[in-house]
């Protein structure tokens, strides 16, 4: 157990924030059948969030945690765009093809 720091008082509501995101997007949509299930989807969904999943507090574009912040997206027509499905549908990553 680790007690919040009296000097970071946001510190739980940003890991209940996560929390609530991981449940809603990923393990309340599945039939969880095992530890080695939970893990795979568990690093499914943390390597989602922190590169496939734009993020509102990171400036004016959508960006993830993971994105280059020297790279300035630009506008793909849809026509370009490739999708990846991860954990049977419920994550989706889009990304500019080739």
């Amino acid at each position: 157990m680790v007690l919040t720091a009296p000097q970071a008082p946001r510190m739980n509501a940003i890991a209940e924030r996560w929390i609530c995101s991981l449940r809603r997007e990923g393990t309340d949509r599945l039939l969880i059948t095992g530890r080695n299930h939970l893990s795979h989807v568990l690093e499914t969904y943390v390597d989602h969030y922190n590169a496939g999943r734009s993020h509102q507090g990171h400036g004016v574009e959508l960006r993830a945690p993971d994105d280059d912040p020297n790279v300035i997206p630009l506008p793909t027509p849809p026509d370009r765009i490739k999708r990846t499905r991860r954990l049977a549908g419920l994550l989706n990553d889009y990304l500019p093809a080739a």
